[in-house]
């Protein structure tokens, strides 16, 4: 039977000595750099946005346009950034259909020759507005990963359903991660963290070796997909109620999915390395007898 995480008197829990509850590093959700640019990127938008309600009518519309075009550069570049941070944690990682950065720089250019426009300034001056605004932005975040990751030697059929398969069930992670913050129960966060942490173990062992998915497919879609609907369920209940009962319940049902998660993860290393003797031991016998 699991052992509940946690005691009755500290939200910590009661692990026994020594255990540590930190995921490892490379298992933790993959955070974004330099989202702080992005976020100065976006407050600039006001330097065209405030200015443009004092002027004539069409520059209004050039300004607004233009704190509009920088709005959204800032988006899609915080969501570039975000893609690119999950494309290098994972050793499989199709590249983003949708290059974020590359538009985010497009419509920073958009938006400063739109600026010379305003002020103007004559054709050459906002094109070059535009050139360099674009490449000040790429110099600022980089380009956008351009090709997969991972797929050397591999059917491009399999990468693609492993790819998906992660994407998946990162989403399913996420959806988990977001839903349990409604319970205020920052022990909750950390508990739902731990599993996603097992969850991510499984993930990096199923993209190591594609043949896995199959077996996996489940765990990575029905038990994540039933993990986030039990959170979301919880979260709402135990935000009203403050239920203890249905938080030991939960806490039993994360800690069953965390051992299952595990032990399936043990056995596909397993299994793999039962493949690679194998292997090893053909290539001999056939050394052998070519000698």
């Amino acid at each position: 039977m699991a052992e509940r995480f946690g005691g009755p008197y500290s939200p910590q829990g009661g692990r026994p000595a020594g255990e540590s509850t930190a995921a490892p590093p490379m298992l933790i959700a993959p955070k974004a750099r330099g989202l702080w640019r992005a976020t100065i990127l976006f407050l600039s938008a006001f330097l065209f946005l405030f200015p443009a309600f004092g002027d004539d009518p069409a520059d209004m519309l050039l300004g607004l346009a233009a704190g509009g075009c920088l709005v959204l550069s800032a988006w899609l570049t915080r969501e570039g950034l975000k893609a690119e941070a999950a494309f290098n944690a994972r050793r499989l990682a199709r590249r983003p259909a949708l290059p974020r950065k590359a538009l985010g720089a497009v419509l920073t250019g958009a938006a400063l020759a739109l600026g010379g426009v305003i002020a103007d300034q004559g054709l050459v001056y906002p094109v070059l507005y535009a050139l360099v605004g674009a490449a000040l932005h790429m110099g600022a975040f980089g380009p956008d990963p351009l090709a997969d990751k991972g797929a050397e030697g591999i059917d491009a059929f399999q990468t693609g359903r492993v790819a998906h398969a992660v994407e998946e069930g990162e989403k399913y992670l996420a959806s988990m991660q977001d839903a349990i913050l409604r319970a205020r129960d920052r022990s909750l966060e950390r508990r739902v963290d731990q599993f996603a942490a097992a969850a991510r173990s499984l993930f990096r062992t199923v993209e190591a070796d594609p043949g896995d998915l199959t077996a996996a497919r489940k765990y990575l879609s029905v038990y994540l997909m039933g993990a986030r609907d039990a959170t979301v369920k919880f979260a709402d209940h135990y935000a009203q109620t403050r239920d203890a009962g249905a938080r030991a319940d939960y806490e039993g049902l994360l800690a069953d999915l965390e051992t299952t998660f595990a032990q399936k993860t043990t056995a596909f290393l397993t299994n793999n390395r039962t493949d690679l003797d194998v292997e090893i031991a053909v290539l001999r016998d056939r050394l052998k007898l070519d000698h």
